[in-house]
């Protein structure tokens, strides 16, 4: 126990040992640490709310096993061009009315070009000028193409890691792992602030779980938001049937990412839809402060906002001011 206060105290980067370590820990002893750890950093039952909009969906060149917009795949997804301005601005008003802080846009793109990059730039300006923060996930970015984004006013760029390095090969062929944590470093450099995570229920080992978990807490600094996903699984993918994760497993890692990166603000992500609310509590009281709000997660279902209000108020959760979120160091 006294070498993984120590990382924890220090900010030391954690070996995948040391996390398995916390794995291990009795169930209640490792969410004692874990909320202890998010009061020390973070306020009290406040969660920070942020909305998802696919502005263009599917014909993406990728093979990610569990995506349902890779062109590779037969799904029944229906692809659609980018969205056109007043319908983002429409949705994002009614986010922003139903109590989200933060607005996130998808592109299922390999890379952005100049021109389409241009178009989301218009996009996230509008956004902005709504008072709300702003999020883009468009794929691997060219250099320069973090710093026009930040000139626009974006606040957050997600792209996540997905897996440990080991396992990254059983799930994606056509982008490297380099090439993820290059896209990071440029994002990084730009003043960016980071949204980085991963998904789990891939059919992976809890060692690689812990794998993921150093790859994203070695990132220097570590994100500053961390989504957790639960696969979602959409027939017509390699995972389709990927085995379900045990409840409890998923809410140990939520733990031992609070424990890990305790100044990150980790997203209860993608795969809510299916969770119990008795679940979706033990991650809040894990270290979860940050949910998707709305009906859709880009091309996946999530909790109706009347039923995450009803939950908020059943345990006396509150919106996280955005002003309150920490930078990790």
């Amino acid at each position: 126990m006294d070498t993984l206060i120590r990382h924890e105290t220090l900010s030391q980067a954690w070996p995948v040992s040391a996390i398995l370590e916390l794995f291990d820990l009795p169930f209640m002893d490792l969410l004692l640490r874990a909320q202890t750890v998010h009061r020390r950093h973070h306020p009290a039952n406040a969660v920070q709310r942020s909305s998802l909009l696919s502005i263009k969906t599917g014909a993406c060149p990728e093979d990610c096993a569990y995506c349902p917009q890779s062109s590779r795949y037969a799904t029944d997804l229906e692809q659609t061009p980018l969205m056109p301005l007043p319908q983002v601005l429409a949705a994002a008003r009614r986010a922003r009315d139903a109590g989200a802080q933060r607005f996130c846009m998808g592109a299922a793109w390999r890379s952005p070009t100049e021109k389409q990059l241009d178009d989301v730039i218009e996009h996230v300006q509008a956004v902005k000028a709504l008072g709300m923060e702003t999020c883009v996930t468009l794929g691997m970015l060219k250099p320069g193409q973090a710093e026009r984004l930040k000139a626009a006013g974006l606040d957050y760029y997600n792209h996540n890691l997905d897996t440990s390095p080991e396992y990254y090969g059983e799930i994606i062929h056509t982008r490297t792992y380099d090439d993820r944590l290059q896209t990071l470093q440029r994002v990084r450099d730009a003043g960016l602030k980071v949204c980085c995570g991963g998904i789990v229920g891939l059919g992976e080992s809890r060692e690689i779980r812990a794998g993921l978990i150093a790859a994203l807490a070695s990132l220097a600094p570590y994100p500053e938001s961390v989504p957790i996903n639960q696969l979602v699984k959409v027939p017509g993918t390699p995972l389709a049937d990927a085995p379900d994760l045990d409840p409890l497993e998923f809410v140990r890692t939520i733990a031992v990412t609070r424990i890990v990166m305790p100044e990150t603000v980790v997203r209860l992500s993608a795969g809510r839809e299916s969770m119990h609310d008795s679940t979706q509590a033990l991650c809040f009281m894990a270290g979860a402060n940050s949910i998707f709000y709305g009906e859709q997660l880009l091309t996946t279902p999530n909790p109706q906002t009347a039923a995450d209000a009803s939950l908020f108020q059943r345990l006396g959760l509150t919106p996280m001011p955005a002003s309150t979120e920490a930078s990790p160091n």
